[in-house]
């Protein structure tokens, strides 16, 4: 089944303008998610919303509500939330070009897909991509997404166009906020060598198949179990790492023993033809 997408208008570069849609391009979903079950009863949970005042409510009867104090709250209808909301006009027009480096990964937020809909939007939308593709910068654009405009950051993918949408400034903490209090006290060279190393031997392509949410399977396997009715196994221990270390001898040990795991597949890609050769002899 063709995924749909969440959004359709048109991409607008000057007076080149083509049918979209932006598909979401993450599964939020993938993961393995639990409902809430009376034990006795088996069945699920409703949550019920309650009043402290007057016990259960009815959700038609409620408004919603901002905080100005603690405990006052300011109320608003529907009907006047939404004669606030920004009038979208159905298009990303894309504004501006800036090199990929001059956005701080901090704003990059949801990613999505961005592909033309319909034949006749096929040749505009190359044109938009290939002009993306040969001026090597970041097209950044404005589109309303649930009631909000949101900035969004396009890029060429493969025969279509990866976009993102980007966090304001306001959503974005500044780091000296948490950075403030680490030491400026510089370490040895001796120690950033050893890491330097260690770095060295973990050295790599990035591969996303490679990595797997072991708390995710570890769930799966144990959903297995209890449908089969078997026990499942007392949690581990979680390791101390309480104790103080000797920082220089832990660098020293962690370096022998990468190298050594290096070195360990080269060893058997050498025997594997000297036990070929033995074989045809």
């Amino acid at each position: 089944m063709a995924p749909r997408p969440t959004w359709q208008g048109h991409l607008k570069l000057s007076l080149v303008t083509c049918p979209v849609g932006l598909y979401t391009a993450t599964d939020a979903g993938a993961g393995v998610s639990f409902n809430l079950i009376n034990p006795k009863t088996k069945n699920r949970i409703k949550m019920v919303t309650t009043d402290p005042d007057t016990g259960p409510i009815e959700r038609s009867e409620l408004v919603k509500g901002y905080q100005i104090e603690k405990g006052q709250y300011v109320l608003f209808t529907d009907e006047e939330i939404k004669s606030v909301q920004v009038e979208s006009n159905k298009t990303i027009d894309i504004e501006r070009f800036v090199p990929e480096a001059e956005i701080d990964r901090l704003y990059w937020d949801n990613p999505y897909f961005l592909a033309p809909e319909g034949k006749m939007a096929q040749e505009p939308f190359a044109v938009i991509r290939e002009a993306m593709v040969q001026s090597k910068q970041i097209a950044l654009g404005k589109v309303v997404l649930s009631n909000r405009e949101r900035l969004v950051a396009l890029e060429p993918r493969g025969k279509g166009i990866l976009a993102y949408t980007l966090r304001t400034n306001d959503e974005v903490r500044k780091a000296d906020d948490v950075f403030s209090d680490i030491s400026d006290e510089k370490p040895s060279a001796e120690m950033i060598a050893l890491a330097k190393k260690i770095i060295e031997t973990k050295e790599g392509e990035f591969d996303p198949s490679t990595f797997v949410d072991r708390y995710d399977e570890a769930l799966r396997a144990m959903i297995v179990q209890k449908s089969k009715g078997k026990k499942v196994a007392a949690p581990k221990a979680a390791p101390d790492r309480s104790n103080v270390i000797d920082l220089m001898a832990a660098l020293k040990a962690s370096v022998a023993k990468d190298r050594a795991k290096a070195a360990a597949p080269a060893v058997k890609a050498v025997a594997a033809p000297k036990a070929k050769a033995r074989a045809r002899r």
